[in-house]
């Protein structure tokens, strides 16, 4: 059964993995700093794809990474942590480098893939996937694809303007909310000491808590209502932490019982994939590019 390379890139860390596909699983996987320059970058990752094509029957490479992918140039727009892979024909090289064909996509279409080929929207062909970072991230998936956009801007969520006017990417996350605190109080908590610190009653942590609930709950509120999605996914760090689901139900049915004709309430779920959705998604992506191939 033929094989796929897979490769997860990220600011800090490069993660990789190898899709078996005869028993269907990701394995031999393993993770290198994200090097600081374009030949440093090209370097590391043709040492992992030449590594898989000596031992296993490799058939291509998928990758998830930053940035705004345009699959008809073949360029990584935008931008992100690492400068130095956008706006030229970065695929064109790779393929070039790696003798195979190379299909690229960006890291929360990958994830928002995983999820619905067999995590937690398994059967599902229309969701939306939120993820929560440092800032708020995203992805549409209307019959099974991705949805690029005409800029390829489709997910960019955090870029939705909040009651108060900041946009949501400063309000809706963990660690904007411990910036948020730690600016008032004079403290250098983390988000997760914050969570904490609400649960035993500070005055403080509980309110900006509640900015980060309400302002996501807007957001879902209009996703709902603008999507239509069968479910919003919730991924990212902070997505694992028991207490987030229900809250956002709470903050959301407030906005409920003030809009009278809203009628559907938003289903969310957690996501399923964790350090391992992007590599899964990124083979989604591949066998939606090549189905003949693998």
């Amino acid at each position: 059964m033929k094989n796929l390379a897979l490769i997860d890139v990220g600011g800090t860390t490069i993660k990789y993995g190898l899709w078996d596909g005869a028993n269907q699983e990701l394995t031999k996987k393993g993770q290198i700093p994200t090097p600081k320059s374009l030949n440093a970058y090209y370097t590391a990752l043709t040492e992992i794809v030449t590594a898989f094509k000596t031992s296993d029957q490799v058939v291509g490479v998928a990758m998830s990474t930053p940035g705004a992918v345009n699959k008809a140039t073949g360029m990584i727009e935008g931008s992100s942590a690492l400068p130095y892979i956008h706006y030229f024909d970065i695929q064109s090289e790779f393929e070039t480098r790696f003798g195979l064909p190379v299909v690229m996509e960006n890291d929360a279409n990958c994830a928002a893939l995983a999820e619905i080929g067999n995590g937690a929207a398994q059967g599902l062909a229309n969701v939306l996937l939120l993820v929560l970072g440092t800032g708020v991230g995203g992805a549409v998936v209307q019959n099974g694809q991705v949805q690029h956009g005409a800029h390829l801007l489709g997910g960019e969520f955090g870029y939705m303007l909040t009651a108060d006017g900041s946009i949501l990417s400063n309000v809706g996350t963990a660690v904007r909310m411990a910036e948020r605190y730690n600016q008032q109080a004079q403290t250098d908590y983390t988000g997760q000491e914050v969570f904490a610190l609400a649960q035993q009653g500070d005055a403080l942590a509980q309110k900006e808590a509640q900015v980060m609930y309400d302002s996501l709950a807007q957001a879902i509120y209009n996703l709902q209502y603008s999507f239509d999605p069968e479910a919003i996914i919730i991924g990212g760090g902070v997505s694992q932490a028991d207490f987030l689901i229900p809250a956002l139900e709470k903050a959301i049915q407030k906005i409920l019982n003030q809009v009278e004709i809203a009628a559907v309430t938003p289903k969310l779920v957690t996501c399923q994939y964790h350090n391992d959705a992007n590599l899964i998604g990124a083979m989604v992506d591949f066998k939606q590019t090549y189905p003949d191939l693998i």
